[in-house]
């Protein structure tokens, strides 16, 4: 292992410890602020008469860990969309694959009154592929073909009209609107273990199989005349890294509904100190998205505590200036 190499190990590992302190952060903050001593006795010492650790255990943990995973997958999503399209404004949420995971979800939900949690990442996977397939075919269309301004375009067009028809689902549907509204703003709130079961092997699979393909997406970033002549079958791999992407956003849809910009946020600040590996930027943004959803949410319970804001509005919040200082620096 070279200087480099080592560098970038010694990283996740210190990555791995800024998730674990994101996460005890997360689990002792809230409506009730907890002592670091009562969040570990809650697990060395459970005791079910103990309100604060029925807090910590069955509140904030399923809470906590939806909240990690939801922010790797995603990340690890945008990660690969990038690397892909060489589009640096590529992001599940931009181009249309979680509007159309959370339609396919809504329609599921209030049209056919699907019951099973177990069939909802699935639906949801279905909607972000067919909103990929369909943003791919609009932007091939346009003048110069598939460029990263058609899909970009593409993607915001159709995505706004999915939210028209989950609007006038909506109206049609008063009852599911209600039950639907915090999730449809993207929250990780009121889910708990029993819920988070039915997507973490979706949500496991996909983030192998990127670690597994990033090498791959190196070699697509730099060409696919470069990845072709490197040995890599460029169709056959590019839908495999499709899948990944709508396995990854449609199992994090399914549990914490569209959380935008945490695809584009995270690899763009990997970049910064990790460089354009994709062997590195996978389990990095993988990392730092698990900590940046984990923060971001602490941050949606303390602002107007005791209420609190969806995390989807934060990380739009957030999200937002980076789009436009990347939309700018591209046009200049």
């Amino acid at each position: 292992m070279n200087r480099t190499q080592a560098y970038s190990a010694s990283g996740l590992l210190m990555g791995l410890g800024i998730v674990l302190v994101a996460m005890v952060w997360h689990l002792s903050v809230g409506a009730k602020s907890l002592p670091f001593g009562t969040v570990l006795e809650a697990f060395l010492h459970f005791d079910e008469g103990q309100f604060n650790h029925i807090i910590v255990r069955d509140l904030r943990l399923p809470r906590a860990l939806i909240a990690a995973l939801v922010g790797a997958s995603l990340a690890v999503a945008g990660a690969l969309m990038q690397g892909v399209t060489r589009n640096p404004l590529a992001d599940p949420a931009l181009l249309g694959l979680m509007a159309g995971a959370s339609l396919a979800a809504v329609l599921a939900l209030s049209v056919f009154d699907l019951q099973s949690q177990t069939l909802l990442p699935v639906i949801a996977a279905v909607g972000a592929l067919l909103a990929a397939i369909l943003v791919w075919t609009v932007a091939s269309r346009a003048p110069g073909g598939a460029t990263p301004l058609s899909l970009t375009l593409s993607g915001a067009a159709l995505s706004a009209f999915f939210a028209a028809i989950i609007s006038v689902l909506h109206l049609l549907d008063q009852q599911t609107f209600d039950a639907l509204r915090g999730w449809l703003v993207g929250s990780v709130a009121g889910r708990d273990l029993s819920e988070l079961i039915w997507s973490l092997p979706w949500m496991l699979i996909g983030l192998a199989a990127a670690i597994v393909l990033a090498p791959s997406v190196t070699a697509l970033s730099m060409g696919d005349e470069q990845a072709a002549g490197l040995g890599i079958p460029i169709t056959r791999r590019k839908a495999q890294l499709l899948l990944c992407v709508v396995v990854l956003t449609a199992s994090s849809v399914a549990m914490a509904g569209p959380l935008g910009f945490i695809g584009l946020v995270i690899p763009h600040l990997v970049r910064l100190f990790i460089g354009s590996d994709y062997r590195w930027i996978i389990p990095y943004s993988a990392l730092f998205g698990a900590a940046y959803l984990l923060g971001v949410d602490v941050i949606a319970r303390l602002v107007v505590r005791p209420q609190e804001i969806a995390t989807g509005l934060i990380t739009a919040m957030l999200g937002a200036p980076l789009l436009i200082y990347l939309v700018r620096s591209r046009l200049n």
